[in-house]
């Protein structure tokens, strides 16, 4: 009896993950970045550039494996996206804002204490990839 409550349990559990909403009033918030940092749970960037480069960004994380848009625009001058991992299904939310000749990126998981890296290693392979395709 115990055995099939903790079963219960645990697929409930992992059924919240993948099903539990997620409010745009949340999460497409002011990224507030200052400068770069590394988080435990996400990663802060800023880069120079306007709304070619913020086109083009979007562009790149739209082609992400699990990405989309939770909530905004490039045009609005910010948007939300919903990146889950492949096997739990874990979400994490990057928005990016366009400011003074800068975009600002915030990526941050939603459940845990630690993503382990997994928002900076995406956050930085989006980042190579615009690099590279501006040059």
């Amino acid at each position: 009896m115990i055995f099939w409550v903790l079963l219960l349990l645990v697929v409930a559990g992992l059924a919240w993950i993948r099903l539990a909403p997620s409010d745009p009033a949340v999460w497409n918030v002011d990224p507030q970045v200052s400068a770069d940092q590394d988080l435990a749970s996400g990663v802060r960037r800023r880069i120079p550039g306007g709304e070619e480069t913020f086109e083009a960004l979007h562009r790149i994380i739209l082609e992400s494996p699990r990405t989309e848009v939770l909530a905004g625009s490039p045009g609005e001058g910010r948007v939300t996206y919903i990146s889950r991992s492949k096997w739990m299904g874990f979400p994490d939310y990057t928005t990016v804002q366009k400011g003074e000749g800068q975009l600002g990126l915030y990526a941050r998981q939603r459940f845990g204490q630690s993503d382990m890296g997994v928002n900076k290693a995406r956050v930085d392979a989006w980042l190579a990839d615009l690099e590279a395709r501006e040059n």
